[in-house]
């Protein structure tokens, strides 16, 4: 139980990872999108201070030269199929093209679609859960149910 408990814990910072570093993408030309990967491992950690007086860790990267790769193609991977996904997205979200919605939002529902529609190793399931997980992580108080209304609609 502990491996599949450690298994999901692992998947999960690899997806924030993602999430992160395509969120990123949006505010760069394209010529400054692979600097910017390189910055993004080379960040310092970040940390805030809870309501509880504690002090935790909201940013780290210290990943292995595998996982980097790994998260680097996988960004990649997604940032290519941006205008197939956004197509999908505009033709289920009434009233909210991707050009209006929140750059937060947009990526997650990127994410979460490519999952559904390219990871064989994720099911939707999943994939609708961990974005709802992100949007309550990083979102507004309306994104996880903003992400999940469109992504129930997609699927």
């Amino acid at each position: 139980m502990a491996k599949s408990s450690d298994r999901t814990q692992r998947l999960r910072e690899l997806r924030e990872h993602c999430f992160k570093m395509l969120f990123c993408q949006d505010f760069y030309p394209d010529g400054e999108k692979e600097e910017q990967l390189e910055l993004y491992f080379g960040a310092p950690a970040e940390d805030e201070t809870g309501a509880d007086g504690e002090d935790r860790i909201i940013h780290q990267v210290e990943v292995d030269d595998k996982t980097r790769a790994y998260l680097e193609d996988r960004t990649e991977k997604i940032i290519a199929c941006i205008p197939e996904l956004d197509m999908a997205i505009n033709e289920v979200a009434e009233g909210w093209k991707t050009r209006r919605m929140g750059k937060v939002e947009l990526t997650i529902l990127r994410l979460a679609l490519y999952e559904i529609k390219k990871d064989e190793n994720i099911s939707e399931k999943v994939a609708i859960n961990e974005a709802v997980e992100l949007a309550k992580k990083f979102g507004g108080d309306d994104s996880p149910a903003f992400v999940n209304g469109i992504l129930a609609k997609l699927v």
